[in-house]
Order: C-alpha cells, then sequence, then structure tokens
C-alpha cells in the first residue's frame, strides 16, 4: 500500500448526489473492482493498481472550517470517491475531524461507507440535528462479496453497524450498488435496521470481467429487487 500524506487547497466540493462532497483520502483501501472511483487516477498520477495507494488529505479539517464560512449551507455527502472510513482512518482521523466541525455549524451530513468504524464517532454523530448513516451492501453472502469486495469488512459488521446505529436513533439507510448475486436475502437481514433502501439502477462495468468469470451474468436484472423490499415493509427506491 502506498501512503501519502498531501495537503490540497480544498476539501468541499459541489456534488450532483448532495449539494456538497468531501472526500477525506483519494484512494482506497477495499480495493472493490467495480468501484467508478478509480476513475480518478487519469487526474491524480497514480499509476499504482485500484486499492493499492491512499492519499491522506492531512489539511482536511483546516480547510473545511475556512470552506463552511464561504458556502451556502446545504447537505454534505461523506464521501462520494472513497470510503472515509477505510482502514486508514483509525490512523488518521480526518473523517472524524471533519464531522466535529460539521457538527458544530451544524450542518447535515450524509455518511455511506462499508465499515463498522463509523461507531467509533457515534459520540460525534449523535450531536448531530440532521445526520444520516448509510452502509453500501450490495450481497447478503460474504463468498460474494469476497469476489467484488476483496478488503471490505464482512457483510456481518456492516450489518450490525447499522443496528447498533438504529438503536440510538440515528437515521440510517442502505445503499444497494451495485446490486451483487445474492442481493435478495438482503430483504430479511435489514428488516428492522434501516429506514430505507436505495438500489442502484447502474451497472457498474468496471466488473464485468468479474461477472463473466464467474457466471453472475443473469443475476444482474434489478427490477423487481425495489418491489420485493417494499413488500416486505422496507421503504425502497431506485437511485435516480
Amino acid at each position: 500500500m502506498n501512503v501519502k500524506l498531501v495537503k490540497v487547497r480544498s476539501i468541499l466540493s459541489k456534488s450532483k448526489v448532495y449539494d456538497y462532497v468531501i472526500n477525506p483520502y483519494i484512494g482506497c483501501q477495499h480495493g472493490c473492482v467495480y468501484c467508478y472511483a478509480r476513475v480518478v487516477k487519469r487526474f491524480t498520477g497514480h499509476r499504482e493498481p485500484w486499492g493499492e495507494f491512499v492519499d491522506v488529505k492531512i489539511n482536511a479539517s483546516l480547510l473545511l472550517r475556512e470552506d463552511l464560512r464561504k458556502k451556502k449551507k446545504g447537505g454534505i455527502w461523506i464521501s462520494g470517491l472513497c470510503d472515509p472510513y477505510q482502514p486508514l482512518e483509525e490512523e488518521f482521523m480526518i473523517t472524524r475531524k471533519c464531522l466535529e466541525i460539521l457538527s458544530d455549524c451544524s450542518w447535515p451530513v450524509f455518511i455511506q461507507t462499508k465499515s463498522p468504524m463509523v461507531l467509533r464517532d457515534l459520540d460525534v454523530i449523535k450531536k448531530f440535528s440532521f445526520i444520516e448513516v448509510g452502509f453500501s451492501i450490495g450481497t447478503a453472502f460474504d463468498e460474494i462479496s469476497r469476489i467484488f469486495e476483496p478488503n471490505a469488512p464482512s457483510i456481518d459488521s456492516r450489518i450490525e453497524a447499522l443496528s447498533v446505529l438504529k438503536a440510538h436513533g440515528v437515521k440510517t439507510y442502505a445503499m444497494i450498488a451495485p446490486v451483487l448475486p445474492g442481493a435478495e436475502g438482503l430483504i430479511e437481514r435489514l428488516s428492522g435496521k434501516v429506514n430505507y433502501v436505495i438500489v442502484d439502477k447502474m451497472n457498474y462495468h468496471y466488473a464485468d470481467w468479474v461477472f463473466k468469470k464467474y457466471g453472475f451474468e443473469k443475476t444482474r436484472d434489478v427490477s423487481f429487487l425495489v418491489f420485493k423490499f417494499q413488500k416486505s415493509g422496507i421503504r425502497a427506491y431506485f437511485a435516480s
């Protein structure tokens, strides 16, 4: 793993998903084979394979205070191009420092992660007047997850983290993106642990060769998944 400490010029960027996005890191240790964020290599000059480099934005929290003074208040996504709770966060705590500032300034936040490390920051999360925490979960089965998400936390640990957050009164959601084989098994497992579910209709084509290698091509039809979630009593809808 090639880890670099870098200083950036800004940390709060415009987003097409929410109003703004914060990416505490460049690159992601989880190394998911389908990840659309690997496109950043075109602009960063990294030659390492996706999952084998991370740049740590060591001045992120200092910049954030400045950015918040300049911007109109809006929802902030943490994060779009990396997992804010990838393993390096345990050491550098960039995400936590940003959350502390955002809590002090009362900005609405939407966290998206695959890591139960988010529970470390439950004390900060509970201070927000508006915050949602979502977990990316594409399948109910670890044997499938390990093929597509080789270094990501287990499915059990993600679902358990959602359960803990929900029990503490935090609004939670699951982001099924991409829809992997075995996604229907999440219907029962997520019941009572999330406020809603988002299903992504997009096929992430970086992983086309993996679907083909394991004979999973026919599992990519997601047309009935939202209906099945809703029928079970879980509020669900397609990502726009």
